[in-house]
């Protein structure tokens, strides 16, 4: 939790979004990331599938071509 709002937005400014982006660092962080949740047992998950209906739900809701006006469909 921030508790100096004013403080990170400064930090943030100044420091993260004066630096480029880093396609190998970034690389490092997700490759670093998967490693470390195959070592905690949460991924590949035991069943892929699973809440598959669910999104799939979801995107059907999300992206029925529909005229601007027209009520879409509801979960």
């Amino acid at each position: 939790m921030i508790k100096d709002k004013d403080f990170w937005l400064n930090w943030e400014a100044t420091t993260i979004l004066s630096q480029p982006p880093d396609y190998y660092q970034n690389l490092r962080l997700l490759e670093g990331m998967y490693e470390h949740a195959r070592n905690l047992g949460v991924y590949p998950p035991a069943d892929p599938l699973e809440g598959l209906e669910s999104i799939i739900r979801v995107a059907r809701v999300l992206n029925v071509p529909t005229d601007p006006g027209e009520p879409r469909g509801s979960f």
